[in-house]
């Protein structure tokens, strides 16, 4: 498999609505095949959309309500229910064009959960979410943050099968638990500075192991906007810990990301 799959970025933040072109033309020439948008609440489904149209083959949508909403640049609160029935109608809209429910999950950061209500709330939300990606017969694209274990339980118990753990938080043990339930683990840049993400790299399998950029966030340097061409970052230092070539990391994490989201194998322009 020549070239990379971004399993997990943010092309639709505001971040890239100044040089958009610049940075998809930069990131195919890092030998990327494709990348995944994934979506945090409604009003970014119809960007990501369009984006799809606009870059058929190479931007693949993701939609789904994650688990901290914004209410301001300063001000951020645990998704509701609320926010999952405004979703759901735009969902259904464009469910055949999806490539996973995403980005979904749990985030027991204190200040965005203060108790365990909400946490609840987290929970049943991040459920309806599980069902419907069974529903729809699509893998799930997966925020783990402070909740690395409740999180691989609930899918458990949910039953879902196809899960991606984007940026996993947890210990290498927790994320052995993934392993057996069949998930897997992206791996971004900001790997070469996080002593976490590279236990968890040490720990993981590479046939569990995708790559992704998080842009433009978790880039190698802190506080400076991350692309996907940095994805070779990712792999690069992923073949150093396995002790394989490149090219060897690129063709499994690529495979893998193609039998996580079957969608892309007809799609991607080999």
């Amino acid at each position: 498999m020549q070239g990379f799959i971004d399993c997990h970025c943010h092309i639709s933040a505001r971040e890239f609505n100044q040089d958009l072109e610049e940075v998809i033309d930069s990131s195919e020439q890092a030998g990327l095949l494709g990348l995944l948008a994934v979506a945090e609440h409604v009003g970014e489904y119809e960007r990501i959309i369009e984006l799809s149209q606009r870059f058929p083959g190479f931007i693949f949508p993701c939609l789904g309500v994650h688990p901290v909403q914004e209410v301001s640049p300063e001000q951020q609160r645990g998704a509701s229910l609320q926010d999952l029935e405004a979703a759901l109608p735009v969902i259904e809209k464009y469910k055949d064009q999806l490539v996973a429910i995403g980005e979904v999950g749990l985030d027991f950061t204190p200040r965005y959960v203060p108790n365990e209500t909400d946490k609840d709330i987290q929970r049943q939300v991040l459920v309806r979410q599980a069902q419907l990606a069974k529903q729809l017969d699509l893998p799930l694209n997966v925020h783990s943050r402070s909740a690395g274990r409740p999180t691989i339980h609930l899918l458990k118990e949910q039953g879902v099968e196809k899960a991606l753990l984007h940026a996993f938080d947890g210990k290498p043990s927790v994320a052995m638990e993934g392993v057996k339930a069949g998930y897997f683990f992206s791996i971004p840049p900001s790997v070469i500075r996080s002593e976490q993400k590279q236990k968890l790299v040490k720990q993981l399998p590479l046939e569990n192991i995708c790559l992704e950029t998080d842009s433009p966030a978790l880039g190698p340097e802190k506080q400076v906007r991350n692309e996907p061409k940095n994805i070779r970052i990712s792999a690069e230092y992923v073949a150093r810990i396995k002790g394989v070539s490149v090219e060897t990391v690129m063709e499994v994490t690529t495979r893998n990301a193609l039998r996580l989201f079957p969608k892309l194998k007809s799609a991607i322009r080999f």
